[in-house]
């Protein structure tokens, strides 16, 4: 099974619109730095648009952030593009006659639900200034480098 990157590639939109604010940019430059198609990035700003995380307009290449960064929570974001989504998901088709089988279930979920939790938490806590600090902070140590 295949993991989706809606909430990385969501929280990537995000910081690029605020980087690189006042540049035109088109769907397909903040595809080329997500390195997937230009559709998906309009398929995300839709659902970031929707949320009331950014603004645009139609037939102009100028998203716009719709808050401070220190309003947009990482888990606002998560919400924005997988909805109420568990994070873990337990398999329901196992042998009930099992003693791990017939109880797996039962047992995962309560761990699932405290991790969920725990995840939910530290998601409201960060902020989207906190991830471009951190970007610049990463990218400043780059250029002293070279």
């Amino acid at each position: 099974m295949r993991v989706s990157t809606r909430f990385s590639d969501s929280i990537h939109l995000l910081a690029f619109i605020k980087i690189y604010a006042g540049s035109h940019l088109t769907s397909d430059l903040i595809a080329s730095s997500i390195e997937t198609s230009p559709v998906v990035v309009r398929r995300l700003m839709g659902k970031l648009r929707h949320a009331g995380l950014i603004t645009t307009t139609a037939g102009t290449a100028q998203p716009v952030l719709a808050k401070p960064l220190t309003e947009i929570s990482l888990l606002s974001v998560f919400y924005a593009v997988e909805g109420d989504k568990a994070l873990f998901s337990v398999d329901t088709k196992t042998n009930p006659d099992c003693i791990v089988g017939g109880n797996i279930q039962t047992v995962l979920t309560q761990y699932y639900q405290e991790a969920q939790t725990a995840a939910e938490a530290r998601l409201a806590k960060t902020s989207l200034q906190d991830i471009v600090d951190n970007i610049l902070v990463e990218q400043a140590k780059k250029d002293v480098i070279k």
